[in-house]
């Protein structure tokens, strides 16, 4: 009589990388592990991620009372999850008043298990991307407070060896700044909205994101840091080069952190000051034409 074996559940596993933090996903189903676009761009061969996140689907996710550390008033809560770590819970108004997913990850944001909610997506056709934004910035920016990185609302443009970054809030002048250097051949464009600043090796570099802005750049590399601009509309280009406590103000206003916790404040702070000691740092006051390009590819430190 044959005997029967009992074949092994197939296991699927899909990687990417932002920011120098590597992220991988395993379940059991192929759409488990599926990127959407442009997050596709970032993807990479699997190897020892800095984030493992297991995918599992349950029948319900149901509301365990735990301390709220931040709503963001519309589509997440976050929560405490004892000493384990946090609850990252997401919601649309489609799925009513239950998650429709639900992060549980470690205190250093290492290792973590989405639940995906079954009963919200019966009959539906199309499941989304488990890892579909805002989780995946999310992920990034929590783990960022755990190493010597640091995201920030601007534009990045590499031009002639040189990585420029313009800083600045909506309405300041990155899309603009996006589309002038870009109609540049000699100019690369890794981000529209946010890029992260890495430390390596003593020197500061910034990397393209998969979270553009309206000019849709988003490109996986990075390069060397040069100078930073804080953006403004203004008269006749002027540049004032701001001095170390200017320059970590300006570039915290405009940073991605999670301040339900004193010491990620202080990372920041920390990781803006060696930022502010190694980079030049610029206010600008721009014009939206060429001559606002030029004024950049002149300049002497």
């Amino acid at each position: 009589m044959q005997e029967f074996v009992e074949q092994p559940e197939t296991i699927y596993r899909n990687s990417f990388r932002i920011g120098g933090v590597s992220v991988q996903l395993t379940g059991s189903r192929y759409d488990d592990v599926a990127f959407a676009s442009p997050l596709d761009r970032f993807q990479i061969d699997a190897g020892a991620p800095d984030i493992a996140i297991q995918v599992e689907w349950l029948q319900d996710l149901p509301m365990h009372p735990a301390r709220q550390l931040f709503d963001s008033g519309y589509s997440w809560r976050l929560h405490e999850a004892g000493s384990a770590g946090f609850r990252f819970d997401f919601f649309v108004p489609l799925f009513g008043i239950l998650p429709f997913k639900r992060l549980l990850i470690d205190t250093d944001f290492s290792s973590a298990r989405l639940q995906m909610n079954e009963s919200c997506f019966a009959g539906v056709t199309r499941v989304p991307c488990p890892l579909e934004y805002p989780l995946d910035e999310l992920l990034i920016m929590h783990r960022l407070t755990q190493e010597d990185a640091i995201e920030l609302h601007g534009c990045g443009i590499v031009a002639e060896g040189a990585g420029n970054l313009f800083v600045g809030y909506s309405g300041a002048g990155k899309s603009t700044t996006t589309r002038l250097w870009n109609s540049r051949q000699d100019a690369e464009v890794l981000s529209d909205d946010r890029i992260i600043v890495r430390e390596h090796s003593g020197q500061m570099f910034m990397y393209g994101t998969p979270w553009h802005g309206e000019a849709h750049f988003a490109l996986a590399q990075r390069a060397p840091l040069k100078r930073i601009f804080v953006l403004e509309h203004g008269r006749g280009n002027v540049l004032t080069r701001l001095n170390c406590s200017q320059m970590v103000a300006e570039l915290f206003a405009r940073s991605f952190v999670p301040f339900y916790r004193h010491q990620y404040l202080d990372h920041a702070l920390n990781f803006l000051e060696r930022v502010a000691d190694s980079v030049p740092c610029y206010r600008y006051s721009f014009e939206p034409d060429e001559r606002a390009v030029e004024r950049i590819l002149n300049l002497r430190d």
